[in-house]
């Protein structure tokens, strides 16, 4: 890797600008690399998880959920923020567990995004599961969700035909495409072994 020392920025001092029940913004002072001093306004988030749940007859578990700021319907993997102190893959378990109602025997680590590095630091794992059974959703109060199975076939033609246009399941469906076709590969792990909470998914 090249050197980018001449495109950093150093942090000078923070302001917090908000802490709502969902959102933390701040405002960094910062120096540039040329020696002026610029802001940064950007939201804090405690990092999430997707998953890419695999059925025994070779569809994927998906969602459709109505996004507020979107005014719209969309079609989503199972997804959802870590909890204090939660570790990665045990966010994931949790997460399809009550979104969607099943649990896996084997989860493999895939890698991570960046969806909106212009304004939040969240970086989001992304989760492969097999193995699936079906249980009982527990979802939370105030959420609303419809979970159903689709053919990675009808999956990506959603995506070409922008039916599915969020980041992080347009990049679920690239790694989905990726490892059917053996060109990504994943290393899979039983379901009892979860990483302690701050861990590591990698």
């Amino acid at each position: 890797m090249s050197d980018d020392s001449h495109l950093r920025e150093t942090p000078l001092s923070r302001t917090e600008l908000l802490r709502g029940h969902f959102l933390h913004v701040v405002r960094d002072a910062v120096r540039l690399p040329d020696g002026s001093e610029a802001t940064r306004e950007y939201v804090l988030h405690p990092g999430a998880v997707m998953v890419i749940g695999l059925l025994d007859d070779g569809r994927v578990v998906l969602e459709r959920q109505y996004r507020h700021p979107m005014q719209k319907v969309m079609i989503e993997f199972p997804a959802g923020k870590l909890d204090a102190g939660e570790g990665s893959l045990a966010c994931a378990q949790r997460e399809l567990l009550e979104e969607t109602g099943y649990s896996a025997q084997e989860w493999a680590f895939a890698g991570r995004l960046a969806p909106t590095i212009a304004y939040s630091d969240e970086v989001i794992d992304i989760w492969f599961a097999r193995g699936l059974s079906l249980g009982e959703r527990r979802l939370d109060d105030g959420e609303f969700l419809d979970v159903f199975a689709a053919t990675p076939a009808e999956l990506q033609a959603w995506c070409f035909q922008g039916d599915v246009i969020d980041c992080k399941t347009l990049i679920g469906a690239m790694w989905l495409q990726n490892v059917q076709r053996g060109e990504w590969s994943l290393v899979w792990r039983t379901g009892e072994v979860t990483l302690d909470a701050g861990e590591s998914a990698a």
